[in-house]
C-alpha cells in the first residue's frame, strides 16, 4: 500500500524525498524506481521530509517507528506532520498524536477503506481524525490519494470506524465462503449462484472482488487473512470493553484464526474458502 502510494504521489508531482522499510531491498527498489532515498534509519526520513505517510502492521510497529529507542520518526521532528494510515487500536493512534505533539509535530490518521490497485490509482477511500489543523494541511495531498475523504472526528475516532468497516468486510467474507461451499457441496453451478447472488438479498461487495476468486481459488493476496484476523480482533476488542456481545464477529475472528493456525494466514482473506469447501480442507497445497 505504501508502495502504491508514493507511486501516486509521484505521478502527481509531489517530491518524495524518502522512503523506509524493513525489508531493506523492499526500500532499495522503490527508492531507484522513484528517484529518491532509500533511508536506512526512520529519523532519515523525518529530517528529509515535510509530510511522512506511515503504513505498517499492528500497534506494536506503531509504537516502535515513533517511540522506539534510540531511532524512531519522532527524533528532531518538529514542525513534521505525519499521516498514518494504517489498521490499528484507536487508543494507538491517540498515543501517537500525544508523542507527536509533545515532539512539536502534527499527527493524523487516514484509515484506508480500499486495496492495493486503489492506493496507486488514486482511488483509496480515507476515514480521517486527529486535529483538524492537521488534516487542513494533508488534505491537498489526501486528494491525489482517494477517492472519497471523510473527516470522522478526534484521534481514534476513525481507527472506530475502520475497525467496523473491517468488521463487517470480514463477517460478509465468511458468509460468502460458506454460501459457495454449500452450493458447491449441493452440486450447483457456482457461477449461476453468483449472478444470483448478486441479484439478490445475498449481493454484497465482497461477491464482488472475492466471489470469482474463492470459485477458482485465485487467493493471491490484497488483503491477507493475518490482517484480517487482527483488525476482527480489534474491533472485538473494542466490543469487549463495553460488555457487548458479537457473536457473528466471534465465529469470523476464529475462522481467520484457524487459518493462521493451518498455515494460510498470508493468502487473501477469500482464502478463507478453502476452510469452507467440501472438496479442499484438508489442504491439497494447490491454493494459490
Amino acid at each position: 500500500m505504501g508502495a502504491n502510494m508514493a507511486r501516486r504521489l509521484k505521478d502527481r508531482g509531489f517530491h518524495v524525498t524518502a522512503v523506509y522499510d524493513t525489508n531493506r531491498a523492499a526500500a532499495t527498489e522503490l527508492a531507484s524506481e522513484l528517484g529518491c532515498a532509500a533511508a536506512q534509519d526512520l529519523s532519515e526520513v523525518t529530517a528529509a521530509s515535510d509530510v511522512i505517510f506511515t503504513v505498517v502492521t499492528d500497534d506494536d510497529a506503531m509504537r516502535q517507528i515513533f517511540a522506539g529507542t534510540g531511532d524512531n520518526l519522532l527524533v528532531n521532528a518538529r514542525g513534521k506532520l505525519f499521516v498514518n494510515c494504517a489498521t490499528i487500536s484507536p487508543e494507538v493512534h491517540v498515543e501517537i498524536e500525544k508523542l507527536a505533539n509533545k515532539a512539536g509535530a502534527q499527527s493524523l490518521e487516514a484509515c484506508m477503506a480500499s486495496s492495493i490497485t486503489q492506493a496507486r490509482e488514486g482511488k483509496l477511500y480515507l476515514m480521517c481524525g486527529g486535529n483538524e489543523d492537521a488534516f487542513r494541511k494533508a488534505e491537498p495531498i489526501l486528494k491525489e490519494l482517494a477517492a472519497q475523504i471523510r473527516f470522522v472526528g478526534k484521534a481514534g475516532e476513525a481507527a472506530k470506524v475502520k475497525a467496523l468497516v473491517n468488521m463487517v468486510m470480514n463477517i460478509n467474507t465468511a458468509g460468502l465462503a460458506e454460501g459457495l461451499g454449500l452450493g458447491q457441496a449441493l452440486g450447483l453451478d457456482l457461477t449461476m449462484l453468483r449472478e444470483v447472488f448478486s441479484q439478490t438479498g445475498a449481493n454484497s461487495r465482497v461477491l464482488e472482488t472475492d466471489g470469482e476468486d474463492m470459485q477458482n481459488r485465485e487467493h493471491s493476496c490484497f488483503f491477507s487473512a493475518a490482517h484480517a484476523a487482527k483488525d476482527s480482533g480489534i474491533a472485538l476488542e473494542l466490543a469487549r470493553n463495553l460488555s457487548l456481545d458479537l457473536p457473528l464477529a466471534h465465529a469470523t475472528n476464529e475462522q481467520y484464526d484457524r487459518m493462521i493456525a493451518e498455515g494460510l494466514g498470508e493468502l487473501d482473506k477469500s482464502g478463507v474458502a478453502e476452510l469452507t469447501f467440501k472438496d479442499r480442507h484438508k489442504h491439497s497445497g494447490d491454493h494459490v
